[in-house]
């Protein structure tokens, strides 16, 4: 049996703007999703996908008999044609993918909950690419597209930083000149200050950025802002100023896609600095406070709170 596993991603500043170079700091989760293959039979692909709970949450089939593309067995939903697309775009990046005739038993497992936004999708591709042995960045493109910072958490051992070169950004197809990847020491000796909250929806990042898109200005004094916030989020030693960080961060990119704060729209008395992650509107939130605020978001309806070192993975 061949096994992969992939981590989970929090993307901590440069949401948005990470699509058009700007510098943004991302977290890999203790979660992740494992992909497990087994020798099958009849030449037939099966594929069962549990969750965190152990539960099936996908079953599907695929026939094998065609070397040049899989088919469905079974009846097709929105999940089971976009594993078929992946599996296919995967195969035409390596045509020796899947070409085992005697078939494979597939099962992937989830370590949380898929409504938590932590990477259900862009694990996958992690997982199936390092399983075709495919550029795991042209399958993303090729399938859910994005910047690709997900992809960068999915094999990292400890927070990075992420950036888009913008001399490749125009281009079609990724490469690796594309992705600026670098390994950063994200360790705030206030670390125990901070805690993921997550807002009880699942947000779809393709909508957000469909939202993004709308803004026509010159982003170039923003993306400035936000590469000198995220550059000084890493390094500050003080919980006071990274709360500002945040603040700063939340106010410019409201400004930009014209949406109202999390903290102003729904924790107005809040006594701390709360930042949005990814897509707005949804997913986990990034909370800083003196005091423990679960009591808070606990009376709010908001139960699902982490720690810091509880989310991330320390490298």
């Amino acid at each position: 049996m061949k096994s992969f596993y992939s981590h989970g991603k929090l993307l901590l500043t440069g949401e948005y703007l990470v699509l058009d170079g700007a510098l943004a700091l991302a977290v890999p989760s203790i979660y992740g999703q494992s992909l497990n293959i087994e020798k099958g039979e009849d030449g037939i692909l099966k594929w069962i996908s549990l969750d965190e709970n152990g539960k099936i949450w996908l079953e599907a089939e695929f026939n094998l008999d065609n070397k040049m593309i899989v088919s469905s067995l079974t009846p097709q939903n929105d999940i089971s044609e976009r594993l078929l697309e992946i599996l296919n775009v995967a195969k035409q990046l390596n045509p020796e993918f899947l070409t085992n005739e005697s078939g494979y038993n597939i099962t992937t497992e989830l370590g949380f909950p898929k409504n938590w936004g932590l990477g259900t999708s862009s694990t996958l591709i992690s997982n199936v690419a390092s399983w075709a042995k495919v550029h795991a960045y042209s399958l993303l493109e090729q399938t859910f597209g994005g910047s690709g910072y997900d992809i960068a958490c999915a094999k990292a051992t400890g927070s990075l930083t992420f950036q888009l070169n913008k001399n490749e950004i125009s281009r079609s197809h990724r490469n690796d000149k594309e992705q600026l990847i670098t390994s950063v020491d994200f360790n705030p000796s206030f670390k125990n200050h901070i805690y993921f909250v997550h807002l009880n929806q699942k947000q779809n990042s393709r909508d957000g950025i469909k939202q993004y898109r709308k803004n026509t200005s010159d982003l170039s004094s923003s993306i400035a802002r936000i590469n000198i916030i995220t550059a000084r989020m890493i390094t500050c030693n003080s919980l006071d100023e990274f709360q500002k960080l945040m603040d700063d961060h939340e106010q410019l990119i409201s400004e930009i896609i014209k949406e109202m704060p999390i903290k102003t729209r729904l924790f107005n008395d809040f006594n701390g600095s709360i930042k949005s992650l990814g897509a707005w509107g949804g997913d986990f939130v990034m909370v800083a406070s003196k005091d423990n605020p679960t009591s808070y978001f606990e009376s709010k309806g908001f139960t699902t709170i982490l720690s810091y070192s509880e989310m991330v993975l320390k490298s």
